[in-house]
C-alpha cells in the first residue's frame, strides 16, 4: 500500500478488527445501518440464487438442490446476503438480483449506508473472520452466526460522498487485478490444453515426423506409425480389479497408500501390490480415469491394476491409456462404471519399446516444463489475489486516503478496447 496517502490524522477506533480509522470516521454497531429480511417466499416466485465466495449470482448448476423450494427466504436487489455457516466463510455479497435463497443464509437490507460499499466492507478479509468469531456451534470446525449477533458487529460510519468514493476505487482496482488473475488462469489452461496435444501427439504419432502411416483399424485412433503393433487388450495386458478394504481400515496416515478409482485415498497397515503399476478407475463419476502407482500400496475395489503381458514402459502406456478416453466406455449413467470384460475387447496401439522409452522421456521432460511455468503462474495468482484482500481491507478501514482518487484516462486505444468489450457484453 506504500503508493497510497494516508489520512492526515486518526483515532483508535476501540474496536480489534477495525484498528486506528480517520478521525472524522465513527463507529456504531451494524443493526443500526441494516435492517433484516425475514420473509419467507418460494423459488417458483422468486428464482433461487447462490451465495458464493465470488458474490451472488444465479444457482449454480452444481449447487446442492433441496425439498425446501417453498422455504426460502426473499432477497431484492442490493440486499447483502451471508451464508451464516463458518465452512461458508466468505460466501456473501450485495445482490444485484431479485430472487431467493437458502435458510441458513442471512438477509440484510441497507439503510443510510451506500450497497456498493456495504459490498466490499462486509466482503473484506477482517470483516468475515469477525462475522464467524462470534458465531456457536457444538463442532470445532463448523459453526453459525446468527443475525442478532451479527447486528452487535462494530463497524466504520462516514460521509456518503466517501462510501461511493471507496467503492468507485475498489470496483476499478479489482477489476484491475481480476483482469490480471483471469489473464493468469488463462495461460494455465492454454499450457495444459498445448501439453497434453504434445503429449498425445507423441503417444499416437510417435517422435519421427517422417515416419510412414498406415490406418490403425481401432475406433479411438486415425493412423499411426506403420511398424507399430495394433493388439486386443486383453492380449497386451492383463486387467485385475483391487480388493476390498473397508473406510474404517483407512487412515490418515500409515504405511501404505490406498489407492481409489479416483486416485490416493489415504493409508493403510497391509499391501496388495509392489512394483511400478498403471490403475484405472472402475466406478464413479470420474471411472476410466488413470493414475500411477510404485512401490508397496493397496489398491481397492474401486482401482483395476494393469499387468503388462507385452513389454511396455509405465509412463508411455498410462498416456496412450488416458488418450483412449476409458469412461466413456462405462456401462450406468447413475452409477457409471467400466468392466474389466468390456475393456478387454478394446484395441490398444503398442510401439517398439525403445520408442517407448524415448516418448516417456519427452513426457516426463514436457511435465517439467509445464509444470515450472504453471507454478509461476499459480504463484502470480495467490500474490494477486493476496495484494486484493490487503488492498480492499485498507480501503474500508481508511488506512488509505482514497478522496482525491480519479481513475487514469484511457489512451484512445484503451477506449477502442474497451467500447470492444462493452459491444459484446
Amino acid at each position: 500500500m506504500g503508493h497510497y496517502k494516508a489520512y492526515d490524522e486518526y483515532k483508535n477506533s476501540g474496536v480489534e478488527w477495525l484498528g486506528k480509522v480517520p478521525a472524522h470516521w465513527g463507529v456504531k454497531r451494524l443493526g443500526q445501518f441494516f435492517e433484516e429480511r425475514r420473509e419467507k417466499v418460494s423459488d417458483k416466485d422468486y428464482p433461487p440464487l447462490s451465495v458464493t465466495m465470488g458474490g451472488i449470482v444465479p444457482q449454480l448448476e452444481n449447487a446442492a438442490k433441496t425439498e425446501a423450494g417453498d422455504n426460502r427466504k426473499l432477497v431484492l436487489k442490493n440486499d447483502f446476503v451471508i451464508n451464516s455457516r463458518s465452512d461458508r466463510k466468505g460466501s456473501s455479497g450485495v445482490s444485484p438480483y431479485d430472487g431467493s435463497v437458502s435458510l441458513i443464509s442471512i438477509v440484510m437490507t441497507p439503510k443510510n449506508i451506500e450497497p456498493k460499499y456495504v459490498h466490499h466492507l462486509l466482503r473484506s478479509y477482517n470483516f468475515q473472520e469477525e462475522f464467524y468469531r462470534y458465531g456457536k456451534g457444538i463442532v470445532a470446525d463448523l459453526w453459525s452466526t446468527n443475525s442478532s449477533e451479527m447486528k452487535n458487529i462494530l463497524i466504520p460510519e462516514m460521509p456518503v460522498d466517501e462510501q461511493l468514493q471507496i467503492a468507485k476505487f475498489l470496483d476499478y482496482e479489482t477489476a484491475k487485478i481480476d483482469e490480471l488473475i483471469e489473464k493468469q488462469r488463462m495461460l494455465i489452461e492454454l499450457l495444459k490444453e498445448k501439453r497434453q496435444a504434445v503429449i498425445s501427439h507423441a503417444v499416437t504419432k510417435g517422435l519421427n515426423a517422417d515416419a510412414p502411416m498406415k490406418g490403425s483399424g481401432v475406433d479411438w485412433l486415425d493412423v499411426l506409425p506403420s511398424h507399430w503393433e495394433v493388439l486386443r487388450l486383453s492380449f497386451a495386458m492383463k486387467l485385475q480389479s483391487g480388493d476390498t478394504i473397508t473406510s474404517d481400515s483407512i487412515e490418515a496416515d500409515g504405511s501404505y497408500l490406498v489407492y481409489g478409482g479416483n486416485g490416493v485415498r489415504g493409508y493403510t497397515t497391509t499391501f496388495n501390490c509392489e512394483g511400478e503399476f498403471v490403475l484405472i478407475g472402475r466406478q464413479g463419476a470420474l471411472c476410466g480415469n488413470i493414475n500411477m502407482a510404485s512401490g508397496k500400496f493397496f489398491a481397492s475395489e474401486h482401482a483395476i491394476v494393469v499387468y503388462p503381458r507385452k513389454p511396455f514402459n509405465s509412463v508411455y502406456l498410462a498416456e496412450m491409456l488416458r488418450f483412449m478416453n476409458l469412461g466413456q466406455y462405462s456401462m450406468s449413467a447413475a452409477q457409471p462404471g467400466v468392466s474389466v470384460e468390456r475393456l478387454n475387447l478394446l484395441k490398444v496401439i503398442l510401439p517398439p519399446l525403445v520408442e517407448q522409452a524415448k516418448i516417456a522421456q519427452l513426457i516426463e521432460n514436457i511435465n517439467k516444463k509445464f509444470g515450472a511455468i504453471s507454478l509461476r503462474s499459480e504463484e502470480q495468482i495467490l500474490l494477486l489475489q493476496e495484494r486484493r484482500t490487503a488492498l480492499i481491507t485498507a480501503a474500508v478501514t481508511g488506512k488509505i486516503d482514497v478522496r482525491e482518487w480519479q481513475p487514469p484516462k484511457l489512451t484512445n486505444t484503451q477506449k477502442v478496447t474497451q467500447s470492444t468489450k462493452e459491444v459484446r457484453a
